[in-house]
């Protein structure tokens, strides 16, 4: 039910944002009209980019599961959390290995109310191990020479490339290797 009512709330923003973006030409007012493209091209980036992420946890449970592993996997879109005082929303994968259990939220603001991305970041993202917190890794997605990449933010906000071989050791943590 939460799901739909997100999903509605999400059309009619939408359908809020294509009549301002035609009212913005028609009036010929580029800088809006010029913003609200570049939002919807954030949006489409950031879609993409979580939806990459969390195939690619999914498939790399696949892989686990075919070779016996009996991974649980539990998926939930408009999920939100809490992120610098933002709220987010987007998607929450869990997966479940015995008493093991990891977790990945990715997420942004969607509406004005949310608060905003901090440091240039179009999504924020943060995989947790239950029972090992040192072992929680903060992601941002960037536009890094002009296309997104993922980053793994440190203590010290440095950011470090973050690729499918970095999922490694979280699999290597979740799995007890």
């Amino acid at each position: 039910m939460l799901t739909k009512a997100m999903n509605l709330t999400e059309e009619v923003w939408q359908e809020k944002l294509d009549k301002a973006l035609q009212a913005a030409q028609l009036h010929e007012r580029g800088d809006i009209a010029e913003y609200i493209s570049l939002k919807a091209s954030n949006d489409a980036i950031r879609t993409h980019s979580v939806k990459w992420l969390i195939e690619t946890v999914s498939e790399i449970v696949f892989a686990f599961n075919t070779r016996g592993a009996r991974i649980k996997l539990e998926q939930a879109d408009s999920h939100r959390f809490s992120h610098q005082k933002a709220d987010l929303t987007g998607s929450r994968l869990k997966l479940q290995h015995g008493i093991r259990c990891l977790t990945l939220e990715a997420g942004w603001t969607r509406q004005p109310g949310d608060g905003f991305m901090r440091g240039g970041a179009l999504v924020f993202a943060r995989i947790t191990h239950f029972g090992f917190p040192k072992e929680a890794e903060e992601l941002v997605l960037l536009k890094y020479e002009n296309q997104p990449q993922w980053f793994s933010v440190d203590g010290e906000f440095h950011r470090i490339s973050f690729d499918i071989r970095s999922l490694r050791r979280h699999f290597e943590v979740f799995l007890g290797d």
